[in-house]
């Protein structure tokens, strides 16, 4: 599991710029030292892809199981909330969480599947606020600050 973001040094840019153009040609394989040639699965070959091209363009990438529990700050922090903010949601049961002796803690599926949810709701008020404005022709109207 590889949880810290990794990126990819300089000296390696080209070696994965090749290495990216090969794999999305599709079939992939692996050779190990004998010469034995093993299909990548369509999942990994998938999930292979994708890291390349994300570190391609400079991201960094890190690999967490989706059950991986998480603290109440941790979780505060990949929602990009406060603390005690997040424990609010906690107690009003809108993201799932239990108990280790004391302390909360939060599966990253679940926490994960509640920004999925938040994100979709913002998006649809916008569009519906963006959707009134034009219907009411004020759209393009900018208030100018004084």
């Amino acid at each position: 599991m590889v949880a810290y973001p990794v990126t990819i040094p300089e000296s390696e840019e080209e070696q994965v710029r090749i290495l990216t153009q090969l794999m999305q040609r599709g079939g992939a394989a692996l050779v190990g030292p004998n010469n034995e040639r093993l299909e990548i699965p369509e999942s990994v070959y998938c999930l292979f892809l994708s890291l390349l091209r994300m570190m391609q363009e400079g991201k960094a990438v890190s690999i967490v199981p989706q059950m991986q529990e998480l603290t109440t700050q941790r979780a505060a922090n990949l929602l990009g909330v406060s603390r005690q903010f997040l424990v609010r949601l906690l107690e009003e049961g809108k993201i799932p969480y239990h108990r280790t002796g004391t302390h909360r803690r939060i599966y990253l599926k679940d926490l994960l599947a509640f920004r999925l949810q938040r994100d979709q709701h913002r998006r649809k008020a916008i569009e519906r606020i963006a959707k009134e404005e034009v219907e009411q022709g004020t759209y393009n109207d900018f208030p100018i600050p004084e």
